[in-house]
């Protein structure tokens, strides 16, 4: 870590934390967030277009910023002088004392740290492979002060501790989102039910959309009602996989909605995407379709009730493909409707023996 005078004690400082990219990105920042409004004054948070969304559900942020950065995947545009202009005008509206990057293991804060010197940030923290000059005052360094293979928002809380900021005592450092917003009328009025959620940003980590047809009724034949999530652009798929059986929600939810249909689900079936790392947010149990071209060990849902299925050790294991690379994407077309059923039965069980645990070790059963 580089040598740095840190910030004085007590001193509440104006924050500003960055993370670009998707919306389940921003979601596993959350504890870092917390983290970081614990000892700050106020927290500015600067995300892109997709992972906004998300921001707004964070507890600890004091103001939301929308920026496209031009190395973002999803947000490329050209560089030019209104990329030095939008964050300099964003820096002297915001007024941070300085900033914390967050960034996963294939990013670079560096692009974003450069803006922030230009504009007058005099902190900056961030993660860097490449020596940062004078673009960083603290730099952890992968592989040597940060190790490689821990969960995303295990990597955050710890870029968040060397700029000082660490959760307080009684924040267990899971993932945590506002749902207070009501569920659609249709899945309020159920007692028991299932969300299927069978859209993946890329199709590399994507269940068969005919596996998911057959999970949904394969639930129904069982008498469990399932509700179908999707986002706009997801309404064909949803439509496909509920067929007649399901509820299809496709397109109907807010960010907001969609927390709270999760929050009251029994078990939420999810490949590799946003509302997996939603749903680990509000406490579902989870079974995780996930197919090996991330690790695991970084993005699987960040949640004590985890089922994780498809075969970690496939050719396209850590590839970072978005089209599978693999004829007949076996990672995950092997996994059948029953795997996910009995892993269904699993987390239920898992629930339960939890549950009788926290009884037992309650100071009520103590006494």
């Amino acid at each position: 870590m580089s040598a740095v005078t840190p910030a004085p004690p007590g001193d509440r400082r104006r924050v500003l934390v960055a993370r670009l990219d998707s919306f389940g990105d921003v979601l596993v920042a959350g504890p870092a967030v917390r983290a970081i409004a614990h000892g700050a004054a106020h927290v500015t948070m600067l995300c892109g277009p997709q992972g906004a969304p998300a921001g707004r559900l964070l507890p600890g942020v004091d103001s939301l910023r929308v920026w496209s950065a031009p190395w973002v995947t999803e947000t490329v545009r050209p560089v030019d002088d209104s990329v030095v202009d939008e964050i300099r005008a964003l820096v002297a509206e915001e007024r941070p004392d300085e900033a914390v990057v967050l960034t996963s293991f294939h990013q670079s804060p560096l692009p974003l740290a450069l803006l922030l010197r230009l504009a007058g940030v005099p902190r900056v923290t961030g993660v860097s492979v490449d020596h940062p000059g004078s673009l960083l005052d603290v730099r952890l360094r992968p592989g040597e002060d940060l190790p490689e293979d821990i969960p995303e928002p295990e990597r955050a809380l710890r870029i968040a501790a060397a700029a000082g900021y660490r959760l307080p005592p009684e924040d267990d450092g899971r993932l945590v989102v506002r749902h207070d917003a009501p569920a659609p009328p249709e899945v309020t009025a159920l007692g028991r039910y299932v969300v299927v959620h069978p859209g993946a940003s890329v199709p590399a980590r994507s269940w068969p959309a005919e596996h998911h047809r057959a999970l949904v009724q394969a639930y129904a034949d069982r008498g469990i009602p399932v509700v179908v999530t999707g986002s706009p652009g997801e309404t064909a798929l949803t439509a496909e996989v509920a067929g007649a059986s399901g509820i299809d929600l496709g397109g109907r939810t807010s960010p907001e909605e969609l927390a709270s249909v999760l929050a009251g689900a029994e078990v939420v079936v999810v490949g590799n995407t946003g509302p997996a790392h939603l749903a680990a947010a509000v406490g579902a149990p989870i079974v995780s379709l996930f197919s090996p071209v991330v690790p695991a060990a970084k993005w699987a849902p960040y949640a004590p009730l985890v089922e994780l299925l498809g075969d970690q050790g496939a050719p396209c294991r850590l590839s970072r493909a978005r089209e599978c690379p693999v004829p007949g994407h076996p990672c995950l077309s092997s996994v059948r409707p029953e795997d996910v059923l009995d892993a269904h039965e699993r987390l239920l069980d898992r629930a339960s023996r939890m549950e009788v645990a926290k009884l037992r070790s309650s100071p009520e059963a103590r006494a």
